[in-house]
């Protein structure tokens, strides 16, 4: 069974992250996300997005797609951190 607790922890997370975050943060945190992604496709193949995106409009998920969403969220919430730290060191210097 997946930790729902977890999931919205990092939707909280994200959110403020994104509230600290200037749009430079943003937009190369979805460069690097979207590098993750086309590393993966050339792996595996692609990805199959529109079933994706229907779990995250939706209440109506397996535990599978729970997890996938959780997996996501932390990922994201990771890179986001990672994205404004990186910022913060550069401007120390």
């Amino acid at each position: 069974m997946p930790d729902l607790q977890k999931l919205q922890q990092y939707m909280i997370l994200v959110d403020q992250l994104v509230e600290v975050a200037e749009k430079e943060d943003i937009a190369e945190c979805a460069r690097l996300l979207a590098m993750n992604v086309a590393h993966y496709k050339r792996r595996y193949g692609e990805l199959p997005l529109e079933d994706q995106l229907s779990m995250i409009v939706t209440d109506d998920i397996n535990d599978q797609q729970a997890e996938l969403v959780i997996d996501g969220m932390e990922t994201l919430a990771g890179m986001m951190g990672t994205v404004i730290e990186g910022m913060d060191k550069k401007i120390e210097h």
